[in-house]
């Protein structure tokens, strides 16, 4: 063991909740409530409903722990429950991401964390800590990183992260948190070959992931042992699956600051790489009132991460993952109609002309920041057919800890997306859960949250 594996272990077994700053504390409650709310509309998809389906035949949840699947009536065993949550989280590109480690946390993190505390029934605080702890370790795995991305970094950073939570939140010693973060390693998975093509497995590798920290942390109880140098050792995760050019200032930041406070929000349900040019097109159209009709070209000024995830053009037969990471689709949507939500990935929307003629209009090029994990910063021109050239620089993109989405947006998103499930929820199951989420230290049994999750029997009969 190395001292990076003994330096996770010690901050997750040393760590207490008074340990934890209130800005700390409330960074938890705030993407706890963000991903519960995508997760819930995630269920709107047929590919949700399909896996929702599959697992029910993989085991019943007879004499089993169980916990809930969100936004339906469902109960499965503890890992199926994760693997399905984790799946709604990220299948739509709207959960949150820890831009520096370029790693969405709280897919895996907290579909295998909340499923778990449900199951052990769980107090708020004991949750709380255990997902301040797994984003700290998924986040240092990530913002370690020198080189760009060849795993999926959000899978495979996420299910050690989940693994060294569940560990803590069971109460393993130092030695069975080790070995739950080493077996998940020995299961971990997922490459950038999904996200290149766009393909529909690519919220799957998250979901993989989910369940296997559940098996990890099991496997970890029953005594299986895994390589105690799972970092740093020959064939660790620094030698295979990431680089470590930056460990040595990542690791020093355990302790010192927690990382769940410095995770952007996605006010948009595309991937982050996208979201500068969002955000830069709507300044631009605030400032100077251009519509889209007006418009002749649009060019972004991007690092190669941005490039790398989200320049493609659009193509005649889109994949629905893959037009979350166009760029010339969503800017055109953006331009369009004032806005991207979940629905402008629906088959209508795809088909629309409109936004593929807008598209052709939409081009990026490299910029002079050549940080292979950078996500900014950006620069958009639009031009106008008058002549008209207008430009926007962005440092920090709306939704991150330094341009954050204001309170009153984020609840309006949570809303929104708790109306578009599958199983719509009212505006009444919508207060309620946010009024648990900011209690949420001050529960006795994570069940008195994981409860107001599942879809009312009167609102599954009128969509049935």
């Amino acid at each position: 063991m190395s001292e990076y594996e003994w330096q996770l272990v010690e901050h997750v077994a040393g760590t207490e909740f008074h340990h934890l700053d209130d800005a700390a504390v409330e960074a938890c409650k705030t993407f706890i409530l963000d991903s519960i709310g995508v997760g819930i509309s995630g269920s709107r998809l047929e590919l949700s409903q399909a896996l929702l389906a599959s697992a029910r035949e993989w085991g019943t949840a007879d004499g089993q722990r169980t916990a809930s699947v969100w936004g339906t009536e469902a109960r499965l065993p503890v890992a199926h429950a994760a693997m399905v949550n984790a799946y709604q989280i990220h299948s739509q590109e709207f959960d949150c991401v820890h831009e520096r480690a370029v790693v969405h946390p709280m897919a895996v993190i907290l579909s295998a964390l909340l499923a778990e505390a449900e199951a052990r029934r769980s107090d708020g605080r004991s949750l709380i800590l255990a997902v301040a702890l797994a984003v700290d370790v998924a986040t240092v795995l990530g913002m370690s990183a020198s080189k760009p991305m060849r795993f999926f970094r959000p899978g495979t950073a996420g299910c050690i992260g989940a693994a060294a939570g569940l560990a803590r939140l069971r109460g393993y010693d130092r030695e069975q948190i080790l070995q739950a973060m080493s077996i998940a390693y020995s299961q971990t998975g997922g490459t950038m070959q999904a996200h290149t093509e766009g393909v529909a497995v690519l919220p799957m590798q998250v979901a993989f992931n989910a369940r296997n920290a559940i098996t990890a942390a099991d496997m970890a109880g029953f005594g299986l042992t895994g390589p105690r140098a799972f970092l740093r050792g020959e064939f660790g995760y620094f030698s295979i699956m990431e680089s470590d050019g930056n460990a040595a200032d990542a690791f020093s930041r355990l302790g010192r600051e927690w990382q769940i406070g410095r995770v952007s929000h996605k006010p948009f349900p595309t991937g982050r790489a996208a979201h500068g040019t969002l955000d830069a097109l709507m300044q631009l159209r605030s400032t100077h009132g251009f519509a889209a009709s007006d418009i002749e070209w649009v060019r972004i000024e991007a690092p190669p991460l941005v490039r790398r995830l989200v320049d493609r053009p659009v193509q005649p037969e889109m994949s629905v993952n893959y037009a979350r990471l166009c760029i010339g689709y969503v800017a055109a949507t953006l331009l369009l109609h004032g806005d991207v939500g979940v629905e402008d990935f629906d088959p209508a929307a795809l088909a629309d002309p409109q936004r593929r003629a807008l598209a052709a209009c939409i081009s990026m090029a490299p910029s002079d920041c050549d940080d292979p994990n950078a996500l900014a910063p950006q620069t958009v021109s639009v031009r106008l057919k008058c002549g008209t050239e207008y430009r926007q620089v962005l440092t920090a993109i709306l939704g991150h800890p330094d341009n954050p989405l204001a309170r009153p947006r984020q609840l309006v998103k949570f809303q929104r997306c708790l109306a578009s499930a599958w199983t719509p929820f009212d505006g009444e199951s919508s207060r309620a859960i946010i009024a648990r989420v900011e209690g949420l230290e001050r529960l006795e049994s994570i069940t008195e949250l994981t409860a107001l999750l599942v879809a009312k029997p009167q609102a599954i009969e009128a969509v049935t």
